[in-house]
């Protein structure tokens, strides 16, 4: 019995990559949907976030994980993660510079008018947790899918 070839291009049914194509663009103009709209209404950046990662999870069981992946590049998937997080710190950290707590957005009304502690959530959301949230999922992902090389020790 031969052993399958690793290197083979990764190959599906027609059905899953029309049925991908069709779906995703609106899988994810809903987590945008729900990431923009999270401070008013139901949802938010963890939501949103969610979905947005699970837009790639689709395109790479579409399409193959590798191909996937070379696609969106590592530098996207840890620009995310790593720029949310900058976001999340940057928005706590302005709010202790003016005197207040981690995180208290009612010390941006001063600057930013009645709206201010609107804009420090929204900012959180949408620039942090959201990014954070899909930065994560696409990583996990990637790795699950690269596998376990066994045996050595790191």
């Amino acid at each position: 019995m031969s052993q399958p070839d690793t290197d083979a291009p990764y190959t599906e049914s027609e059905i899953i990559m029309t049925t991908v194509r069709f779906v995703t663009p609106f899988v994810l103009t809903y987590g945008l949907f729900m990431t923009f709209h999270g401070a008013d209404s139901p949802g938010g950046g963890f939501q949103g976030g969610a979905l947005v990662g699970v837009v790639v999870l689709l395109l790479a069981f579409a399409f193959g994980a590798r191909p996937t992946r070379e696609w969106i590049g590592n530098g996207l998937v840890t620009g995310l993660a790593a720029g949310g997080v900058l976001v999340f710190a940057g928005v706590g950290l302005a709010a202790l510079r003016l005197g207040g707590n981690f995180l208290e957005y009612d010390r941006f009304v001063p600057l930013l008018g009645a709206d201010g502690t609107k804009y420090g959530m929204e900012a959180i959301e949408i620039g942090g947790v959201s990014a954070i949230v899909a930065g994560v999922i696409m990583g996990l992902f990637f790795l699950t899918a690269a596998g376990y090389a066994g045996g050595e020790n790191r």
